[in-house]
């Protein structure tokens, strides 16, 4: 199970740290994702971290502003976003695979309930 959080309404300019928390199983063998939806929009992807934390990959719109990063000892992953403009709103989920590839692809295998990111300007 995934549990995100820390989903919010800020103005443009600010920042968020979102939070995915697995439990049930251990995950330090998972990468790990983020995908945002938008209203009306299909969920896309935002960023992913592979198992050991050797690769990354991020959407081109938040490249520089987001990391994402994860802390294995406790079973979690971390989305801080910088910079937040209103489009970075939508609902945002996070997912978990056995395989980089296809947690980015958006096939991965666990998701998580979204988080509510608003962001005014």
């Amino acid at each position: 199970q995934l549990q995100a959080s820390g989903g919010g309404l800020v103005q443009a300019g600010d920042s968020l740290r979102l939070s995915c928390t697995a439990s049930g199983r251990p995950f330090s063998w998972y990468s790990m994702g983020w995908f945002r939806q938008a209203p009306g929009k299909e969920r896309v992807f935002v960023a992913a971290i592979r198992w050991d934390g050797g690769s990354t990959e991020y959407v081109e719109s938040v490249k520089g502003r987001f990391t994402i990063s994860r802390d294995s000892g406790k079973n979690t992953v971390y989305l801080q976003m910088n910079s937040l403009s209103p489009e970075d709103t939508g609902v945002y989920y996070c997912a978990a695979d056995g395989q980089f590839t296809t947690v980015v692809s958006g096939h991965a295998g666990y998701w998580g309930q979204g988080t509510q990111v608003t962001v005014s300007s």
